[in-house]
């Protein structure tokens, strides 16, 4: 079983939607009870009947912690990831890039620490880092340079992507997705692939 750590109900399928099936446990820390875009609420509720598709689609497991989005502290993640990772016992652990979001810097550092080799710890042996669509304009910190690249179905990913209706977004489109995994897959020489950044193996 790989376990992948999303910040938010949405990174795993921007990051991981190519590779998301049953081998795999999200983990997700936090989710807003509303959201508005535009003129459009979309409840709490709503975007957990969303991710059940999600589900549903890729056989996929999930978990949702409780910290506050928007706020997420990083020692107050550290003993949830822990658990989880002691719990599933990973082949590999997914985690989405660090990036100018506050959730993703809280989330990258809890990881990091909770998978410090420790006698208490589960210990993985190998962490990838995934990819999301603002790496590619976030100019205030380190290029996502990947090492790893797995090749996907492309229409699955934008399947997946579009039954998370309240986060389709213009600066991360359809469009911007497919340019996205056909730079990776020219990479490999494959039509589409993700990208990852390997941490440890």
């Amino acid at each position: 079983m790989d376990l992948i750590i999303s910040p938010h109900v949405d990174d795993e399928v921007l990051g991981c939607g190519g590779i998301l099936d049953s081998n795999h446990f999200v983990l997700h820390c936090g989710l807003s009870e509303n959201q508005l875009h535009g003129k459009i609420n979309f409840t709490r509720e709503y975007r957990l009947a969303e991710f059940k598709e999600i589900e549903t689609e890729t056989g996929c497991t999930s978990k949702l912690l409780d910290h506050p989005v928007n706020n997420y502290s990083c020692n107050n993640l550290i003993k949830d990831f822990e658990d989880i990772i002691n719990t599933v016992k990973p082949d590999k652990l997914y985690l989405a890039n660090h990036s100018y979001n506050q959730d993703h810097k809280a989330a990258y550092d809890a990881a990091l620490i909770a998978l410090r080799p420790h006698d208490i710890n589960f210990f993985v042996k190998k962490v990838l880092i995934y990819e999301q669509p603002q790496d590619f304009w976030d100019s205030g910190r380190e290029d996502f340079k990947p090492n790893y690249f797995i090749p996907i179905d492309i229409d699955k990913k934008i399947k997946l992507y579009n039954k998370l209706n309240s986060q389709v977004r213009g600066h991360r489109s359809t469009d911007h997705i497919k340019t996205i995994a056909k730079l990776r897959g020219m990479q490999i020489n494959e039509a589409h692939a993700e990208g990852f950044k390997i941490v440890r193996w």
